[in-house]
């Protein structure tokens, strides 16, 4: 079963409203685990455990974050007075990474200002690395993810002034 399949099983699962699927066949095992709030999780066994994410299209999310409520809400929730804030989300499950390599320097910093299209991180998934470039231009206002830090999908990663 290629990732085409997976995928569009994923999107049939869905629609169908099931709430857990799974197949087996020899050497080849795929659980398909569906909730209202997270992503679809699949574990596939055959000597390699994956998690793929939904599907769905992944775009920044335009926020308010009051300094205040920071540790009492989820940071997806955050909110400041009279600003409006860009929040970048992990459009992938994976380990995330603020270098392009353990002896370069570190893709943005906090203080930096930052133009569409360049890069924030890379999430390496799957043995793939991934480059996160922002869809914005603006000013790193915070870094909510460790170096080499696992990640989940849609987790926020880093918020943005874009003024």
């Amino acid at each position: 079963m290629d990732i085409k399949e997976i995928q569009n099983l994923i999107k049939f699962v869905q629609k169908s409203g099931v709430e857990e699927v799974k197949i087996e066949r020899e050497n080849f095992k795929l659980t398909i685990k569906t909730k209202t709030d997270p992503p679809q999780q699949i574990i596939v066994e055959d000597n390699i455990l994956a998690r793929v994410p939904s599907t769905k299209a992944i775009s920044p999310s335009v926020i308010n974050e009051t300094p205040e409520q920071k540790s009492d809400i989820p940071s997806s929730k955050l909110e400041v007075e009279d600003e409006k804030h860009i929040v970048i989300k992990s459009p992938i499950i994976g380990t995330f990474y603020r270098k392009p390599s353990p002896d370069k320097p570190s893709f943005v910093e906090v203080g930096k200002s930052i133009a569409k299209g360049d890069v924030l991180c890379v999430i390496e998934a799957m043995k793939l690395f991934n480059e996160i470039e922002s869809e914005f231009s603006g000013k790193i206002l915070k870094i909510l993810v460790d170096d080499q830090s696992p990640v989940e999908f849609d987790q926020p990663l880093f918020i943005i002034d874009p003024s």
